[in-house]
């Protein structure tokens, strides 16, 4: 029997999620996105007490070919310069899951993913920082996956893909990557949103609303200013993780549409079935 197999499988099936983890002073000032993200962290521990993990992908573990997280204990990696000292103070304790790795990487194998493990793999911020909103207890393990170097969308939706199976097995599938990330345009401050952050987001959210998976995945070439919402795709990418694993649940529930410093939206979703 399978790892995967060993473990009961809940009456219901956990919502995959999106979060823009935006600047790292986001673990300091965490807007509205934050509090909301605590919020619904609560509710979802409420309705499944199941919960036994969280596989989350970052844009700051970028790597040759997809590889997983195995330690027991990652450390939390400060992967940031210039900011004030009490950033550098932040720890974000939370356990890691070999048992939940060695799920991870049977099932990127089983659907042809050549894989591996890393043993030593600390959490960057893209993992950490909205973490420390979501489940600020640090209290719920969690297992990173690398973002493949030259991966489009395609490939990482289907790394999400392979993964969709843990939703009901008490697993939490995270994107973790920003809705817009033009940082050529990051002067500090808070202004108004930028025009083309708000065209764009809402294209997005409109063609989640439609279910329109191929539009999704074109965005590049279909969607409003989407090479000034992103020069490189990395930091867009996740939500591709989380849109595989949600498969056919498209309805997006958001828990933010906030915007700070003008250009970085901060938008953040769960994907679920509209049923």
């Amino acid at each position: 029997m399978s790892a995967t197999a060993a473990h009961a499988v809940p009456s219901t099936t956990i919502p995959a999620l999106f979060v823009s983890h935006g600047a790292p002073l986001f673990a300091l000032d965490a807007g509205t996105t934050g509090p909301a993200l605590t919020q619904w962290g609560e509710g979802l521990k409420a309705q499944y007490p199941g919960l036994r993990g969280v596989v989350i992908m970052s844009p700051h573990w970028m790597a040759r070919g997809p590889q997983v997280m195995t330690g027991p204990q990652p450390a939390t990696w400060h992967d940031f310069g210039g900011f004030p000292p009490a950033l550098y103070e932040l720890q974000y304790p939370a356990p890691g899951s070999p048992a939940l790795a060695d799920e991870v990487l049977g099932l990127l194998q089983a659907a042809g993913v050549a894989s591996q493990g890393d043993a030593a793999r600390p959490f960057d911020h893209g993992a950490w920082v909205p973490l420390m909103h979501l489940f600020p207890q640090a209290d719920v393990p969690v297992v990173q996956v690398a973002l493949p170097v030259g991966a489009g969308p395609a490939d990482v939706y289907a790394l999400g893909a392979a993964l969709r199976s843990l939703r009901s097995q008490g697993v939490l599938v995270v994107g973790s990557g920003s809705m817009t990330h033009n940082l050529a345009e990051f002067f500090g401050g808070e202004r108004e949103p930028a025009p083309y952050v708000l065209e764009f987001s809402r294209w997005i959210e409109s063609a989640l609303e439609r279910g329109d998976m191929r539009a999704l995945l074109n965005y590049r070439s279909e969607a409003p200013h989407a090479r000034r919402a992103h020069p490189t795709e990395d930091h867009f990418l996740p939500i591709f993780f989380a849109l595989g694993a949600a498969g056919d649940d498209l309805h997006a529930h958001y828990l933010s549409r906030e915007v700070m410093y003008s250009m970085l939206s901060m938008d953040a979703f769960a994907l679920q079935s509209a049923r």
